[in-house]
């Protein structure tokens, strides 16, 4: 509908602007669905926005647009309100109208071309394959998925992709703590370090290595603990502590055995986090290795592309990149003093390469405390000559999790945290994925285990997909009582839906696209969760105050055919969140 007003518009517009009437430039046209009814159906500021350019009285153009107007049967009456909005009255047959585009569009109502096919990379999750994916993850899951699905919907070709931390530090640390848990599995009495990974899936990983080889990756514990710099209980360097132990283990374990441990711990992990991403329904078209940018040469292709535009110099031995010249707080170092490269250089080759794939549009999802990373990526980017704002970066916020009105706490390195996977099991993964996108990604979550599992009208999801399973009910009811539903008949008496609830209903239905759009372009799949609740109120609402089966035949197929379209909107909406629509509950 707002399309089609926009162009009724702009048409105006053009002519006052051809003829003479009007000397300005076309301006933008925001047009918005008022909230009081008295008021219209839709306002717009237009003639406010030209009055200054213009040199005229807002209401003046207002009355000169309004008369420029072409005829249309979409608009019933046209009205000046206020110091110059236009608001404009949509004829009950355009508003109906919206019954017969649901059912013709189907599970494609709501979508549009707008992106006209342009190439979009959305990167969410890449969690360090180190252990089982938590809450938190979760929820950059849920909202990447559904603004994949978003972008999908509106036009765009978007590709998925997850990016394995299959290199560096972190690893290192990981294959080192699987050995150690193998030594205490084996009664080795050594120390384990403060600095290590500590989850139970840490033991299946041991398990599996005994199985494997036995006892012959064991070593001393003297071999092992001997030499070490002092640990953080025992007022040392945590950091230089692990380190040391991580050469020990490189060092008694030997290049094939250590590679071993590595990489089943790496797969054992990857695997458990793609299982339960699938089980999430979360996929990608591409889990990409950061050591595939190793192996291609490309952290050393960004390096140089970097010093041939003199944006990198060295000091004491390392390189640094001179990203305070493009506005961030320090410059930083790609390549340390033996010759290592560092997570960020990585990082700068890994952006290189999403833009020279030809990607036009790149959105990384990412945890709130990378916030800071921002700056100095998008630095790196205008470094290499690639467009520094065609990279979105949005911050998703840890979710804090409630059971019985306290806060669950949870510590990653621990091991102390609650899993996606134990999430799941406990409320589902329809309820997940909804109460993860219920709030703009920027802010604070706090998920109520308690009313997630909740079968009640305060449960937003519980809500909703009752609305979808109580019209699959009425057609129950409609074939029990051995009538049967005449679409068309139904589709040629809509003007016999007269009922205040009937209009609100088609009204919601209408807006659908328009918050499809939104929820696309401004990257918040929260609108989707909001409009879905509200939809669903109307369905209650209308269901608790009137019978669907009547006796009048074409008031019957009337009131069907528009819950009909209802049930398919709710369909589609829930299908953006990764949500099923069940038939009964």
């Amino acid at each position: 509908m707002k399309e089609a007003l926009q162009q009724l518009i702009s048409q105006a517009i053009q002519s006052l602007i051809d003829n003479g009437s009007l000397s300005v430039d076309m301006p933008v046209i925001k047009i918005d669905r008022t909230r009081d009814k008295a008021h219209g159906d839709f306002a717009v500021n237009v003639a406010m926005i030209l009055a200054k350019p213009a040199r005229k009285n807002p209401r003046e153009i207002a009355s000169q647009i309004i008369a420029a107007i072409p005829e249309s049967d979409f608009v019933e009456k046209i009205e000046i309100a206020g110091p110059g909005f236009i608001n404009f009255y949509v004829s009950n047959d355009s508003i109906q109208n919206v019954v017969k585009q649901v059912i013709e569009q189907n599970d494609r109502y709501g979508c549009s071309d707008v992106g006209a096919g342009k190439r979009v990379q959305v990167e969410f999750v890449s969690a360090n394959p180190t252990g089982p994916l938590h809450v938190g993850h979760g929820r950059g899951a849920a909202y990447g998925a559904t603004l994949a699905n978003l972008l999908n919907a509106i036009g765009y070709k978007v590709h998925n992709e997850y990016y394995v931390n299959d290199a560096g530090r972190q690893m290192d640390i990981l294959a080192t703590s699987v050995w150690l848990r193998y030594l205490e599995h084996h009664k080795v009495a050594i120390v384990f370090p403060a600095n290590a990974y500590k989850g139970d899936y840490i033991l299946n990983i041991v398990a599996e290595i005994t199985h494997e080889h036995g006892d012959t990756y064991l070593a001393s514990a003297e071999d092992v603990m001997s030499d070490l710099p002092a640990d953080e209980p025992d007022g040392g360097d945590k950091e230089l502590h692990i380190d040391a132990l991580i050469l020990k283990a490189k060092a008694l374990l030997g290049d094939n055995r250590y590679r071993y441990v590595f990489e089943l711990a790496l797969n054992s992990i990857l695997d458990d986090i793609r299982e339960d991403l699938s089980g999430f329904g979360v996929n990608y078209d591409e889990w990409y290795s950061e050591r595939s940018l190793m192996d291609k040469g490309l952290v050393n292709k960004g390096i140089e592309r970097l010093r041939s535009s003199d944006h990198v110099y060295e000091l004491k031995g390392a390189l640094w990149f001179r990203s305070t010249t493009f506005g961030d707080d320090k410059d930083r170092v790609v390549q340390r003093d033996n010759g290592q490269t560092t997570y960020f250089a990585s990082d700068i080759a890994y952006h290189m390469d999403k833009f020279d794939r030809g990607y036009e549009q790149v959105i990384d999802v990412w945890g709130s405390d990378h916030h800071g990373y921002v700056p100095r990526v998008k630095a790196a980017l205008n470094a290499l000559g690639h467009n520094a704002d065609a990279l979105d970066v949005l911050l998703v916020q840890f979710a804090n999790l409630y059971r019985g009105g306290e806060k669950v706490q949870m510590s990653t390195r621990s091991g102390s945290f609650v899993t996606l996977r134990e999430l799941r099991e406990e409320v589902g993964s329809d309820a997940a994925r909804f109460f993860y996108v219920m709030r703009k990604c920027e802010q604070h979550l706090d998920f109520d285990l308690d009313l997630a599992k909740s079968k009640s009208s305060d449960n937003p999801v519980y809500y909703i997909q009752y609305a979808h399973a109580r019209i699959c009910s009425i057609f129950r009811q409609l074939d029990e009582k051995s009538l049967a539903f005449d679409q068309s008949l139904g589709l040629d008496n809509l003007s016999s839906l007269t009922e205040e609830h009937e209009k609100d209903i088609l009204q919601q239905m209408a807006k659908y696209p328009e918050v499809v759009y939104a929820a696309a372009s401004q990257h918040e799949p929260h609108l989707i969760a909001h409009y879905l609740r509200e939809l669903a109120n109307a369905l209650h609402t209308y269901y608790n105050a009137h019978h669907f089966i009547v006796d009048d035949e074409k008031l019957r197929n009337a009131r069907l055919v528009l819950i009909f379209a209802t049930r398919q909107v709710l369909k589609n909406g829930l299908a953006l969140l990764g949500v099923s629509a069940p038939d009964e509950m």
